[in-house]
């Protein structure tokens, strides 16, 4: 009788954490529960209020005795969350001592570019009283290697970069997303080339001679703010990258084409004795998936904020709908500056405002769009596309010519039957980014 194999090992989904994370974790668990105690009295107010009860000093608190038993509970919260903070903090060093964890996990990366995503923008302005933000929020970095390029660090040791060309490729991910999801992101079996990936910066690399410097970012800032800093660290790059730079060619997907943009913008509206040294360097942009003129997903999302605020029984729930950061309502019509959201209410529908900014002089500039049809249909165009951009928006298009993005006609490529995940690691897409990143010949 044939004995049955023993059953493969459960793997343990905490190898991952770190010793950090716990103290981390408190802290949203903390403000967890004191928003869903704010929604519940709300909640209570409104019902009493249509009963003719008075509320509280404040819109959405309750008075008298219900009041107190509110403002009880969340002073407790605060106190317990103050009080685990304050002794995790304290373990925190011995913890770190026998912190087993590797130093970077792709699951665990995945986690916090998606928490960073949805939440990124109260991560950095809501961390404990003993710290500045969250230690869960994203800082941008750039990556070589695996590896973030620390040039302070760098000179004080006199570490020498690995071998590098003077051609930077640099990889701009997008929304909830980090820099290894450019080469983890699998298709699955039977989906453009039976589930081949590409790591595009390889390919560009083994082709042309680039050396990819891949982006992480939160991207639940304002995409103006990663704009301004993205400008800040290629400015780095220039001036500490150990060869001189001979030009740099840009590939973002989805998000990261608006960070592109408004960086470009940025740095092209400074004073001449201000102005960066980087843009002169750049010389190509590789939009994947972008949304240039916004993403129907969010636009969605405004309604059910719009839906939720119109009675006072639901209205307590639209702090739920509220929760997405900035950086996802920035893609509601695809905001590059920050005369776009300033002065604004984020969560109030309003028509699109947006400063039009058109695409870089100078540089050449590329577009990739998907579609998940076979083949372009009024329907496919701007109901399916690529599942979360409509063709429209990826190409530039708009029927206010200032807002329209003028690509060359060779400048623009149309994916069939691929999604917006797909465009990271497609082969096709990867060739062609190879034709057109090829010189022309003298």
């Amino acid at each position: 009788m044939t004995q049955a194999p023993p059953p493969a090992p459960r793997k343990n989904p905490l190898r991952h954490l770190r010793a950090s994370d716990a103290r981390a974790i408190a802290q949203l668990a903390t403000q967890a529960t004191a928003g869903v105690t704010g929604i519940v009295e709300g909640v209570h107010q409104a019902v009493w209020r249509t009963l003719g009860a008075p509320g509280g000093k404040v819109p959405g608190q309750a008075r008298g005795i219900t009041g107190l038993v509110y403002q009880g509970v969340q002073g407790v919260t605060q106190l317990v969350g103050k009080g685990v903070d304050a002794a995790l903090a304290k373990l925190l060093p011995l913890l770190q001592l026998v912190d087993a964890s590797p130093p970077e996990s792709p699951p665990r990366e995945a986690v916090l570019a998606a928490l960073n995503g949805v939440m990124g923008d109260r991560l950095v302005a809501t961390g404990s009283p003993l710290a500045t933000g969250s230690p869960l929020a994203t800082p941008m970095t750039l990556r070589l290697h695996g590896r973030a390029l620390d040039w302070q660090a760098m000179a004080a040791q006199a570490a020498p970069l690995p071998a590098v060309t003077g051609k930077v490729l640099l990889l701009i991910h997008g929304l909830c997303m980090n820099d290894l999801q450019w080469k983890t992101l699998h298709h699955p079996p039977g989906v453009d080339g039976d589930g081949q990936v590409v790591d595009h910066g390889a390919a560009l690399a083994a082709a042309l001679g680039y050396t990819p410097v891949y982006v992480r970012y939160n991207t639940g800032l304002h995409t103006s703010l990663n704009g301004r800093e993205l400008s800040s660290q290629l400015e780095q790059l220039v001036a500490h990258w150990p060869v001189p730079v001979e030009h740099i060619t840009v590939v973002a997907h989805s998000m990261g084409g608006l960070v592109t943009r408004s960086a470009v913008h940025g740095a092209t509206q400074l004073s001449l004795e201000a102005a960066p040294r980087w843009p002169a360097h750049l010389k190509n942009i590789v939009f994947l998936g972008t949304p240039h003129h916004g993403a129907p997903l969010e636009r969605a999302g405004n309604w059910v904020d719009v839906l939720l605020g119109s009675t006072p029984w639901s209205a307590p729930f639209a702090r739920l709908a509220q929760l997405r950061s900035a950086g996802i309502t920035d893609l509601r019509h695809g905001h590059v500056t920050d005369a776009d959201w300033q002065g604004h209410d984020r969560f109030r529908r309003q028509p699109d405002s947006r400063q039009p900014v058109p695409l870089p002089e100078g540089v050449a500039c590329f577009t990739v769009a998907a579609t998940t049809a076979a083949s372009r249909s009024p329907l496919a165009e701007r109901v399916v596309g690529d599942g979360l951009v409509p063709l429209p928006s990826a190409l530039g298009q708009h029927a206010d010519p200032q807002r329209r993005l003028v690509f060359a006609k060779g400048s623009q490529w149309i994916a069939y039957r691929m999604n917006h995940l797909q465009l990271l690691s497609s082969p096709e897409v990867s060739q062609q980014l190879v034709r057109w990143l090829t010189p022309a010949p003298d």
